[in-house]
């Protein structure tokens, strides 16, 4: 996963919106939206709660 995406994952497990991560890091929505399908796509889900949840197990597990 890049950089940018782990940060995009973070701000999803904050809790927030495509348009406030999109604010907060100075991107599109449609960039943003486009980090999230890659962000599913490596970690083989579906949902932004499944991306939190998997990523915090790969990341603990390191």
């Amino acid at each position: 996963m890049t950089a940018r995406e782990v940060e995009v994952l973070q701000l999803v497990g904050d809790g927030l919106s495509n348009a406030e991560i999109a604010e907060r890091l100075v991107l599109s929505e449609r960039t943003v939206h486009a980090h999230l399908r890659s962000i599913f796509e490596k970690l083989g889900v579906n949902t932004r709660t499944a991306a939190v949840h998997a990523a915090s197990w790969l990341f603990a597990s390191r």
